[in-house]
């Protein structure tokens, strides 16, 4: 099985990425990642203060997908994570929606151990892994890494994750995929500012959808789809994962656009992914169930 290591990175997803790996169409690969911080941070004396900002959300790629065309949907089976041996969580003034309670920086490491995550010496909670930062080429302008899009990016979305699948937009001949940013676990909003960062290897196997055009990321679990969305604000986000969900309800139950509507409402749910970054993230998700009518 072919692996790439996180010695090759990118700091901006853009339209002139150069591979440093090539794979095929439904074969399985391995994705070494570093944490968010790029391996700075190896004891709690290190501050956030203290570390290179231009490394953060480093991610490893790209990658080129042979078979795939500018036009076409990727479907990224995200078969495994496997996640280091420690977690990082830092705090600083202004970091998360309550960072200015917080007037005194620290960090604190995390053992990851036996599936748990210990945050004391009484207190654990079991992993959850999932990829914060997984996108491909854009279309035209060059992304940070920290920041999410239609071309995936820094979603920290939690249902991208283990058993899930990642359906993106391909904007460039052969996609040009890179990824990082593991958490060990993390909640919906991010709201301190970070997950429990962690480096690891992730194993997905990558396939092309026929006859399916998308703007916006989707991600599959067993049970729904998940319309995912990034703006300035979560008015903006909502409305454009809204718009997503009934144009695509519209046309895969072939039903006019006000009952397309009245069955966001009905049936979907509204959940955010992330509050912190420079775009804010949200996903509808829609119960399969919905679908199983067709």
């Amino acid at each position: 099985m072919k692996k790439l290591s996180k010695d090759h990175t990118i700091n901006h997803f853009s339209p002139d990425l150069k591979s440093v790996m090539t794979v095929d169409l439904n074969e399985q690969f391995m994705v070494e990642t570093h944490d968010c911080y790029g391996g700075q941070v190896k004891d709690e004396d290190t501050l956030r203060g203290n570390i290179d900002r231009s490394i953060l959300n480093l991610a490893t790629g790209p990658i080129f997908i042979n078979g795939l065309k500018k036009g076409d949907v990727v479907k990224l089976n995200i078969d495994n994570i496997e996640l280091g041996s420690y977690g990082i969580m830092m705090t600083d003034h202004g970091l998360g929606v309550l960072g200015n309670t917080i007037q005194t920086a620290s960090t604190k490491l995390l053992p990851v151990q036996d599936g748990r995550v210990k945050f004391t010496e009484n207190l654990s909670m079991p992993v959850k892994p999932m990829i914060g930062v997984i996108g491909l080429a854009t279309a035209q302008d060059k992304i940070h890494t920290a920041s999410p899009g239609s071309h995936g990016g820094n979603m920290d979305t939690t249902d991208i994750k283990p058993g899930n699948a990642l359906y993106l937009p391909v904007f460039q001949d052969g996609g040009l995929l890179a990824m990082g940013d593991l958490h060990a676990t993390m909640g919906d909003g991010e709201l301190d500012g970070t997950g429990v960062e962690i480096d690891g290897l992730v194993t997905l196997t990558a396939s092309k959808i026929e006859g399916l055009s998308l703007t916006n990321p989707i991600v599959e679990s067993s049970d729904a789809f998940f319309f995912i969305a990034s703006a300035k604000t979560l008015d903006e986000a909502i409305e454009l994962a809204s718009q997503n969900t009934v144009d695509y309800l519209e046309a895969a139950l072939d039903v006019s656009y006000d009952i397309a509507y009245r069955l966001l409402s009905a049936c979907c749910d509204i959940r955010i992914s992330q509050v912190v970054n420079p775009l804010v993230t949200v996903r509808v998700k829609v119960p399969k169930t919905l679908l199983e009518q067709l």
